[in-house]
């Protein structure tokens, strides 16, 4: 599937911001799956200072610096994506197999998703989580069939409510209210994981989406979307717990996997810091549309 995404923020600043620093994770992955046809990001105003590198997950991450006085600022990302279809869940190992290989030892030979069985800033452990995933996690259980249930539990037991939280809202939190945005589901399922010794990573990216019968497409209204992956034998596997989808590379060929990382906080879209500009407004539009569609889209 041929997928075009526009990202488009714009901070409107109550003052003027003198000096700003920012980080943005807006470049979408190559990965198994998906090839990323073009890509471009466009800042206004003209940073004077700009360097595209990878972070420690290998993701693409642009900082960028600006000097002098602003009253606003955009960020508008562009990509054109080639993904396919995510493929079928395969036989996995035990989960507490998954979960003893995992566990420190001297001299044991490096895995690199053990990096992602620790607690981070947003997915703490703690018994909350481990109590609600028990159930699905029975003795000698393979790992992705306990996942995939974990997965469909927070589907069927959380209401996604769109501003039922903030981004900074605790994980345990939204599972004790029961309620959410895909950010809080993908952080309650990874927390679950974790707190039973098992590896789960964060993934943020974009999700076709369908407008409602009979009405069209609209520029800017769809969102980010949030779910998460877990290792298995020739790479990872994915869960979105809001949608009840996966597979593995990915849940679905209407998918497209920005960043990973520990949790929202490694792989934000843009964050920075300024001096000055006062109280500010956020204002954020994403597109996904096949490409062709899109074209129509902007054309009208």
């Amino acid at each position: 599937m041929l997928l075009r995404i526009l990202h488009h923020t714009r901070y409107t600043y109550q003052t003027p911001v003198v000096v700003a620093q920012h980080l943005a994770h807006l470049r979408p992955l190559e990965a198994p799956g998906q090839t990323v046809l073009s890509h471009t990001l466009t800042i206004e105003p003209e940073p004077v200072l700009r360097e595209e590198t990878r972070d420690a997950f290998g993701n693409w991450r642009t900082f960028f610096a600006l000097e002098n006085p602003h009253d606003t600022l955009d960020v508008t990302a562009s990509s054109l994506v080639d993904t396919q279809a995510g493929l079928e869940l395969e036989d996995s190992p035990p989960w507490e197999a998954v979960r003893d290989r995992l566990q420190y030892r001297a001299q044991a030979p490096y895995e690199a998703s053990a990096e992602f069985v620790f607690p981070s800033p947003y997915v703490p452990r703690h018994d909350d989580f481990a109590d609600f995933a028990r159930p699905v996690f029975a003795p000698h259980r393979p790992f992705l069939d306990a996942c995939h249930d974990l997965m469909v539990r927070i589907h069927t037991e959380l209401e996604y409510q769109t501003a039922s939280t903030e981004i900074n809202t605790p994980a345990r939190d939204a599972l004790a209210q029961r309620k959410g945005v895909c950010q809080d589901f993908a952080h309650i399922m990874i927390a679950c994981l974790r707190s039973l010794g098992l590896p789960a990573r964060y993934v943020s990216g974009y999700l076709l989406t369908q407008p409602p019968p009979g009405q069209p497409r609209l520029i800017g209204a769809d969102a980010s979307h949030a779910w998460v992956s877990v290792p298995h034998a020739t790479g990872w596997a994915d869960f979105d717990p809001t949608n009840k989808r996966c597979g593995l590379q990915r849940p679905g060929e209407d998918y497209v996997i920005l960043a990973t990382g520990r949790d929202f906080g490694d792989v934000s879209p843009l964050r920075g810091v300024i001096q000055g500009g006062g109280s500010h407004q956020l204002d954020v539009a994403v597109t996904v549309a096949p490409d062709a569609e899109f074209s129509r889209l902007t054309a009208a």
